[in-house]
C-alpha cells in the first residue's frame, strides 16, 4: 500500500518504522530538514520536506493516489487541514491525530464532518491502557478483545511463585480457572508452549481468559492484588486528564501532583473531582505528605523518562502495590525489566500498533476480517482477533483435526456473549471472533493459520 505520514515526531517515526517493515511504500512529510535527513538514513522511506497543509507538498508526496495518509503533526488544526486537503486530492483514507481533551466528545462529528477514516488520540489510548492495568493490578499488562470479553494479560513468575516448576497440563486441574498460557517469554525468546512445557522462575507469561476467570486464577495462585481505590498520578499532562476521568467513572479517588502552578489551575477545571496538588513529585517529602504511603497505585506520567523511572522506583521502595511508568524511549522498557517496574507504557508504541492493525485490515481482501492486533512479548509475538467469515477454512472441524502452522495457537473464541478457552474438541464457527497468537510471522487473514493442504 502507498502510505503518507505527515509529521515525523515520535508517533510518526514509530508508525513509519512498523509500516515500512511490513513492506508498505511509505512517504514522510516534515518541515525540519534535519529530521528529514535523519529519517532518510534510518528508514526505508521517501522523505519530502515541507508543510503538510500545502497542497503542492501533498501532491509531491503522492496524495492524489495514496491509499492512506496519517496526519500526525503536533497541532490538531494542522492535522485537520492536512486531512481535508488529502481527501480532496484523492487519498482514499485519512487518519488524523487530534489530542485536545475538548474534542474528545466530538470525535464522531469531526470524523464525519472532515471526511476522516479514524481520529487518533495517543494520550487517550495510553490512558485507556493504564486504566485496564489498574483494573487488574495483578497483571503487568492487559490487552482486551471484543470490548473486554476476552483479555490477554502479562504476568512474571517469581522464585516463590506457585507456577514455578509447574507443567502446563496440570494448570487447570490445580487452580480451577479456565485460562490458557499462550506465550512464554524466556531468555529473550518467545515460545508458544504445549501441555508438557514446564514453567520456571523469571518466565514472562501471556495468559488468555475472561476477566472473571483471570481474577479467579490470580486468587487461586495467591497472587491477587486488592482492587485499586486510590491512585496518585505524577504529572498533569493530557494523559493524566484522560486517566483521571476514566478512574473517576470507576469510583477511584485520584490525586494529581503537578509542579507548574498555571497548569494546576487549569487541572482544577478539567478534572474537578480529582485532588490537585501543586508540588514537585520528584521530592520524597511532597509525595509522602500527599499520601504516597497510603495509595494503592502510583502512575508516573511526566514528559521526562528519568523523573518517571526514579520516582517510580521510590514509590516501589515505599511498598506501593501497583506502579505504572510512562517512558518515551523503548530501550528503557528493557532496562526496567529486572527493576520491579514491570508495567511500562509507551504512547507511540500503542498508537503504532493501532495503525498497523488498521492498515493490515485495509490490506485484507479475503474472507475473515481482522479487528484487533496487539504485539506481545516485546513485539516478538502478535495476538490478533478475527471475525470468522462464512468461507473460512477452519470452520466446522475440531481444532485437533486442523493442521495449524507451526508457532500458531488459537488462544480464545468469543461466541456471542460467551468467552471460550478452546481445547482439541472445540470448533470455530462462522460469526465467531477468534483470537490467534502467532510467532510465525504476520497474518492478514484467518485462513493463513492452516497449512495449504488442510
Amino acid at each position: 500500500m502507498k502510505i503518507i505520514i505527515a509529521g515525523a515526531g515520535k508517533i510518526g517515526h514509530a508508525v513509519a518504522a512498523i509500516l515500512a517493515d511490513e513492506g508498505h511504500d511509505v512517504t514522510i512529510i516534515d518541515q525540519d530538514p534535519d529530521t528529514i535527513s535523519t529519517l532518510s538514513n534510518e528508514l526505508d522511506v521517501i522523505c519530502v520536506e515541507g508543510s503538510a497543509t500545502n497542497p503542492e507538498v501533498l501532491r509531491e508526496a503522492g496524495a492524489a493516489d495514496a491509499d492512506l495518509l496519517m496526519a500526525a503533526t503536533e497541532e490538531d488544526a494542522v492535522n485537520m487541514v492536512c486531512g481535508i486537503s488529502a481527501r480532496r486530492l484523492g487519498t482514499r483514507h485519512v487518519i488524523a491525530r487530534i489530542r485536545d481533551p475538548e474534542y474528545l466528545g466530538q470525535t464522531e462529528f469531526l470524523r464525519e464532518a472532515l471526511g476522516l477514516s479514524v481520529i487518533m488520540n495517543p494520550e487517550y489510548e495510553c490512558a485507556k491502557e493504564i486504566s485496564r492495568i489498574l483494573r487488574l493490578p495483578s497483571a503487568v499488562r492487559v490487552d482486551a478483545f471484543s470490548k473486554g470479553s476476552l483479555e490477554i494479560v502479562e504476568y512474571k513468575i517469581t522464585k516463590d511463585d506457585p507456577l514455578n516448576g509447574l507443567q502446563l497440563k496440570s494448570l487447570v486441574g490445580k487452580f480451577g480457572a479456565k485460562i490458557l498460557i499462550s506465550v512464554v517469554e524466556r531468555g529473550g525468546e518467545a515460545l508458544i508452549p504445549n501441555g508438557s512445557f514446564t514453567l520456571k522462575d523469571g518466565d514472562r507469561l501471556s495468559i488468555t481468559g475472561s476477566s472473571r476467570e483471570l481474577r479467579r486464577f490470580f486468587v487461586a495462585t495467591g497472587r491477587f492484588k486488592k482492587p485499586v481505590r486510590k491512585v496518585m498520578i505524577m504529572g498533569g499532562g493530557r494523559i493524566a486528564v484522560y486517566l483521571s476521568r476514566l478512574l473517576d467513572e470507576s469510583g477511584i479517588a485520584v490525586t494529581v501532583v503537578e509542579r507548574d502552578r498555571e497548569r494546576c489551575e487549569a487541572l482544577c477545571d478539567l478534572i474537578p473531582r480529582a485532588h490537585v496538588v501543586c508540588g514537585d513529585a520528584t521530592r520524597s517529602d511532597v509525595l509522602l505528605e500527599d499520601g504516597l504511603s497510603s495509595t494503592d497505585a502510583f502512575v508516573a506520567l511526566t514528559g521526562e523518562d528519568g523523573d518517571n523511572i526514579v520516582t517510580s522506583l521510590y514509590a516501589r521502595s515505599c511498598s506501593v502495590s501497583k506502579i505504572v511508568t510512562k517512558v518515551n524511549r523503548e530501550h528503557f522498557s528493557e532496562l526496567l525489566e529486572n527493576s520491579g517496574l514491570d508495567s511500562v507504557v509507551t504512547p507511540k508504541e500503542i498508537v503504532a500498533q493501532q495503525i498497523a492493525r488498521y492498515v493490515r485490515a485495509m490490506d485484507n481482501s479475503l474472507g475473515s476480517s481482522m479487528e484487533t492486533l496487539y504485539r506481545v512479548a516485546d513485539g516478538k509475538v502478535e495476538a490478533l482477533e478475527f471475525k470468522v467469515g462464512e468461507d473460512a477454512k477452519c470452520i466446522g472441524k475440531p481444532l485437533k483435526q486442523l493442521k495449524l502452522k507451526k508457532n500458531i495457537l488459537v488462544a480464545g473464541i468469543i461466541r456471542g456473549s460467551k468467552c471460550l478457552i478452546p481445547d482439541g474438541n472445540t470448533e470455530i464457527l462462522a460469526g465467531d471472533h477468534a483470537v490467534i497468537v502467532t510467532a510465525a510471522g504476520r497474518l492478514k487473514d484467518l485462513d493463513e493459520i492452516v497449512e495449504a493442504d488442510t
